[in-house]
């Protein structure tokens, strides 16, 4: 799942104008951590293809090599997000967001005080409390103190069910980052009741990154009333390039478009 294995120019900010109808309907897509935008270019694509706007920000921090998270803050994080909505919020009457794993945090925090525009959010696997990981499930002193002494532990992205398939994440994980994403995650999950724009959330019933307590958290916890969760029966963690990804495609596409007008 390295790096080095993307196709060229996959491992950076991408986007791309719609066209017809939908051109001025953005749909950002936000990937997660360790991983990278191949993740979900795949899903913009097809957005695309149906003439929305989209654009997949590279988080900083990833598409290089590991180590390059020992020296990020998680504020970067938010502050990339945000920036790549405000290009979207120039050239778009409408905007959704869809996130991966952390992504789907991220996605959450940019609707805590949402521009009018932004109309949904279609999240994956979402992370948004502690994780299998070692740092980020243990209390956060432990966490920062490991964080100053392990710097990498064993890779946690590319779970996918589908053979031959991989998001070009990451082999190894940055402790420092960890503690990092552990931070983040306390922060938007307090800010979880203010989110009340409709959310559609896709879940891996077999996720071996991280576990089912995330969507129940969110479910229970977000504040908007038009919410959904739909189940994937066929996909592990990262749902967006496994069996079920058509089934997300489609799906995410009638949501979006059962939300906007035209």
């Amino acid at each position: 799942m390295a790096v080095e294995t993307a196709p060229v120019g996959w491992m950076q900010d991408w986007s791309a104008s719609g066209s017809g109808k939908n051109a001025r309907i953005g749909v950002l897509l936000i990937h997660g951590f360790t991983g990278a935008p191949p993740a979900m270019r795949p899903w913009g694509e097809f957005l695309l293809s149906k003439g929305y706007t989209v654009r997949v920000p590279l988080l900083p921090g990833h598409g290089t090599k590991s180590e390059d998270l020992n020296e990020i803050k998680w504020q970067e994080w938010p502050a990339k997000v945000k920036a790549e909505l405000n290009e979207l919020l120039k050239v778009c009457d409408q905007v959704f967001i869809c996130g991966l794993s952390a992504g789907g945090a991220l996605a959450l925090d940019l609707a805590v005080n949402p521009d009018a525009r932004l109309k949904g959010l279609v999240l994956v696997n979402p992370l948004i409390t502690h994780s299998s990981n070692p740092v980020t499930s243990m209390p956060l002193i432990v966490g920062f103190i490991i964080s100053k002494i392990v710097k990498r532990f064993p890779a946690v992205g590319n779970d996918i069910k589908r053979p031959l398939m991989t998001e070009h994440g990451y082999d190894a994980t940055s402790t420092p980052g960890a503690y990092q994403l552990f931070l983040m995650l306390k922060t938007i999950r307090r800010n979880l009741g203010k989110v009340e724009i409709p959310l559609q959330l896709f879940h891996s019933v077999d996720d071996h990154t991280i576990p089912v307590g995330n969507t129940e958290v969110i479910m229970r916890e977000i504040g908007s009333s038009n919410k959904s969760r739909i189940e994937l029966v066929n996909s592990y963690h990262v749902a967006t390039l496994d069996y079920d990804q058509e089934l997300i495609f489609q799906n995410s596409l009638t949501f979006i478009e059962g939300l906007t007008k035209n």
